[in-house]
């Protein structure tokens, strides 16, 4: 199409704490703050009657929901009309009728949609679930029906995976939207997941603004979006955009919306749901077309009708001048990220005259970010948007597992990338000792002179240890590693945490994390590809005294259970005194919406329990011990 406009979700892993309300950007940031409750969902932002006291005290005509909580529920924009505030969003007959996976899924066949064959009913227990998945056909998709954002699905392979499955999810629904009806349909394996855009007014006007490629998950929930998709071709679009459309004007839509499809290999495309809301990825989607989305909205909303028609809608407009790379992020430093929110902490878009553009745009984005405190994706998200397969446009909903099919373990440095690591490390930590000898401009007196003709060095990364030889001429510092000589040059501003080096003519990225100081020197260094590597630097004297200081003891985690991540317990399976085995599970832990089950790591009797159900556990914290 010659234009390209790319998505990334910056989330956060496990780490999270309590939003402190004061740091959060969107209070900062507002006329008015009303705190509506405290952290827990139930007793805020889904609990109606403290954010329809906070209209009557703010006197607003007006409420845009954003992008998740009350956004689509029907009871919630029912109340706002009888209090004659405008609901910036659809009218309620679309929000039930879409917002149900199982009357949507016939609404759709009835406009003519292309569906995925499945139960349209509502599952009543585990056993019915068994049944049902049998008749439709391993493998199936077990998904709440009042869901979205991945909340409330799993895959079923087999009937104890429906089981568990039919477990899992609808504590997932009750929990994340009050409603723990289940839906069953045939799982369509290795597709697509492209969603269409739509736009209607309240006057019979209804648009489809292209489409959005979000593919690259993890647990159902998108990780990398992209528009327009490199897999479509403009029937499929046209196609698709028209059956969105006629969806949306079936349920008689007003305002912004989003029909989502799965599509297999031979481009056949099937509904898979309506979001009747913004969505989080809109901005790729506003890059390409050029409108305003949230404007449109409110627009609508006041009953104006759409402004274009379909002929006037393109694929390779940016708007708000040449805006080439944006950051959305709701927090700021001093937040905490709470367990009972969403992971996302920030979107990078990128957008570019083509694909290789915005994909370059995105590396350079990716290696500025700088984010401390918290444990995030930015070290998958900078290997999937170089990976192979992905820059081919080769992806499915499958692609992080087939790539991945152990976890992400980080990148492997190439023999010339270690180089330039250790390059790069030896000449950090030769800069600092230079600025050590130096205050006010004037050396200082030292025992033990710098001699730059001859340095040498002695680095631990990994399970190796390097020797390098170092010299300094002015900012470029010239390291030997392993017979090969490497020139690296930079300002040296030792006080960023990001520094720009180059290496024999290449421009590289880095981050420095932390630096203990002492006689052991550890650095931690962000090389490129937003990875931390653990260097230990030492001198030659140092490193022969090291072999002589004692290693800590590996603490023997099989008899241990200990929370991976901050959340509340759901369940726990086990007592003192009773036997399990390996990979049974402990306990079932909800963070961020998502119920994670805790298994025992080897075979043996349950000494200790230190958690119950409704408690809070922090990262680290024991949950249980084996004899």
């Amino acid at each position: 199409t010659g234009h390209e406009c790319l998505l990334l979700s910056i989330k956060t892993l496990g780490y999270p704490g309590y939003i402190i309300l004061p740091f959060q950007v969107h209070v900062k940031m507002a006329d008015e703050a009303v705190c509506v409750g405290p952290a827990p969902t139930s007793k805020s932002y889904l609990n109606m009657d403290a954010i329809m006291e906070a209209i009557k005290k703010t006197r607003a005509q007006a409420v845009h929901p954003g992008y998740g909580f009350l956004s689509e529920n029907k009871e919630f924009a029912r109340r706002l009309a009888s209090e004659g505030v405008t609901f910036v969003g659809p009218d309620t007959h679309a929000i039930q009728a879409m917002g149900d996976k199982i009357e949507s899924k016939l609404l759709a066949k009835n406009a003519k949609v292309n569906t995925i064959p499945g139960f349209d009913g509502v599952v009543k227990d585990a056993d019915e679930a068994v049944r049902i998945a049998r008749e439709i056909g391993y493998p199936v998709m077990i998904k709440a029906s009042a869901g979205g954002g991945g909340k409330g699905m799993r895959i079923a392979w087999n009937d104890e995976e429906t089981r568990e499955g039919f477990r899992f999810s609808s504590q997932e629904a009750a929990s994340s939207f009050g409603d723990d009806r289940l839906l069953i349909e045939k799982f369509i394996d290795n597709p697509r997941h492209i969603e269409i855009q739509v736009l209607a007014d309240k006057h019979d006007n209804a648009l489809w603004l292209n489409e959005r490629e979000c593919s690259i998950q993890r647990r159902n929930q998108k990780v990398v979006e992209e528009a327009p998709s490199t897999f479509l071709d403009p029937e499929t679009r046209r196609a698709m955009g028209e059956q969105a459309v006629a969806l949306a004007k079936a349920v008689k839509y007003s305002s912004a919306g989003t029909v989502e499809f799965l599509v297999d290999t031979k481009k056949n495309f099937y509904f898979l749901e309506m979001n009747t809301r913004l969505q989080v990825e809109h901005p790729i989607t506003e890059c390409i077309t050029g409108l305003d989305l949230v404007q449109e909205m409110i627009r609508v909303a006041k009953g104006y009708p759409l402004r274009h028609k379909q002929a006037d809608i393109p694929i390779n407009v940016v708007w708000g001048g040449r805006l080439y790379v944006r950051v959305d992020s709701g927090i700021q430093e001093g937040s905490d990220i709470s367990i009972y929110y969403d992971p996302m902490i920030s979107k990078l878009i990128t957008y570019g005259s083509d694909r290789a553009e915005a994909l370059q745009r995105m590396e350079e984005a990716l290696d500025n970010y700088v984010i401390r405190g918290v444990t995030h994706n930015i070290a998958l998200l900078r290997e999937v948007i170089i990976h192979p397969r992905f820059v081919q446009g080769d992806v499915s909903t499958k692609f992080l597992p087939d790539v991945y099919p152990d976890g992400f373990k980080g990148h492997k440095l190439t023999d010339l990338e270690k180089r330039e690591l250790l390059a790069i490390a030896t000449s950090l930590y030769m800069a600092e000792q230079l600025r050590s000898q130096q205050f006010l401009g004037s050396p200082r007196i030292s025992l033990a002179k710098l001699d730059l003709n001859n340095w040498e060095l002695s680095i631990q990364l990994g399970d190796g240890t390097y020797s390098v030889t170092v010299s300094n001429n002015g900012s470029t510092f010239s390291v030997e590693v392993d017979g090969m000589k490497l020139n690296v040059t930079s300002e040296w501003n030792l006080a960023s945490p990001l520094l720009s080096v180059t290496i024999d003519g290449t421009q590289r990225t880095i981050q420095k994390f932390t630096r203990d100081t002492g006689l052991n020197i550890l650095k931690y260094f962000s090389f490129c590809l937003f990875l931390k590597y653990k260097l230990r630097i030492l001198t030659k004297l140092a490193a022969e005294l090291s072999k002589y200081m004692p290693e800590k003891a590996v603490e023997d985690t099989t008899s241990i259970l200990r929370s991976p991540m901050p959340g509340a317990v759901v369940a726990v399976s086990v007592k003192p005194g009773d036997l399990v085995s390996e990979g049974q599970e402990i306990c079932v832990i909800e963070a961020m919406k998502m119920q994670n089950s805790m298994i025992a790591a080897k075979t043996g009797k349950v000494k200790a329990l230190h958690c119950k159900a409704g408690e809070t556990v922090g990262e680290g914290d024991l949950l249980i011990e084996l004899e």
